[in-house]
């Protein structure tokens, strides 16, 4: 145990200092690309100082933590399965961003595009978790230590769990350093997870994920230099829900996420009380920019949700009490 846990915070350590060693050099060529942030018109007007700001920055993070999960787990086969998704996703994210910030098509891919790329990662990785590790088709239920079989419907289950954790990042990533942050808490919290359930080499993936949001802060923090993109939001998405369904924590997760499931829920139910009643529930949605509408400063609605956060996590680690290897 303790060779792993060296083995993390080396994983972090990496992460981190490859991280803030690639910003200098990126954020420069991503400019040189002209790869700037398209802002939309209906957004909160302190956001319109950032136009042209870089984005698809998430390929520090993606490199990051490809490099010391590499160099720490090596050719463990539970962090390269969490890799290959966190890749997916943010390949799926790189061809948004592109169609965004290159071609000029301001609303990327279309719905039916992403969400079907979307289910067919989720579905190839259910595959993979039930016939190459035979995981079985079982999840814990938190504060119980129970598990409970989800038999046939447990890939379905799973395709949701993946797609609304990627579309739940990429929605909280409105403000600078919020998604990185939110995702460091998470990603710190299911190294104990992992740990807890003896995934050990998944645990050293979630060091250095963690690692990569903290030194990505370094740069997106306000005001942020660059912008991670959806290239960065959908494999930090991608990589946080195949580490839960490797634990079997995926309904843990709703509480881990917490932020994630807030800021999602804000999004749907402004939606359907618009076209059903005409009216908003939030001055606008994702939920953060309501708080800026309301007259808090992007740093204020940054910390606090870090704090709901911090409050989220805590409570998901201890809905692991009292369960070992499952």
């Amino acid at each position: 145990m303790q060779g792993y846990i060296l083995n993390i915070i080396a994983a972090a350590g990496i992460s981190i200092i490859i991280s803030i060693a690639m910003g200098p050099f990126m954020i420069p060529f991503l400019k040189q690309l002209k790869v700037g942030q398209n802002i939309r018109e209906e957004g909160p007007s302190s956001h319109y100082s950032k136009a042209g700001t870089p984005t698809m920055g998430g390929i520090i993070i993606i490199t990051a933590v490809m490099v010391a999960s590499f160099l720490m787990a090596g050719a463990s086969a539970e962090a390269l399965s969490a890799v290959l998704v966190m890749l997916a996703f943010g390949a799926v994210g790189f061809w948004d961003d592109y169609i965004k910030v290159v071609l000029k098509r301001s609303l990327g891919l279309r719905a039916r595009e992403k969400l079907g790329l979307q289910l067919l990662i989720g579905v190839l990785f259910g595959l993979l978790l039930l016939f190459y590790f035979d995981r079985g088709t079982a999840v814990i239920v938190p504060f119980t230590g129970q598990l409970i079989n989800l038999g046939v419907f447990y890939i379905p289950f799973l395709v949701i769990v993946v797609m609304s954790t990627a579309n739940g990042v990429n929605l909280t990533d409105g403000l600078d350093g919020l998604a990185a942050g939110v995702t460091f808490f998470v990603a710190f919290i299911f190294i104990l997870v992992s740990l807890m359930t003896s995934h050990y080499n998944l645990a050293i993936f979630c060091g250095a994920l963690a690692g990569a949001c903290l030194g990505f802060l370094v740069f997106n923090r306000h005001p942020a230099r660059v912008f991670m993109g959806d290239t960065g939001s959908m494999a930090l998405g991608g990589a946080v829900a195949a580490v839960a369904a490797i634990t079997r924590s995926e309904l843990a997760l709703v509480i881990i996420g917490g932020v994630y499931v807030i800021e999602t829920l804000s999004v749907i139910l402004q939606v359907i009380s618009y076209q059903t009643f005409g009216r908003r529930i939030f001055r606008m949605a994702p939920l953060h920019h309501h708080f800026e509408l309301i007259g808090w400063s992007e740093t204020r609605v940054v910390r606090n949700f870090w704090l709901v956060s911090m409050i989220f996590v805590l409570i998901g680690i201890l809905s692991f009490q009292g369960i070992g290897r499952l």
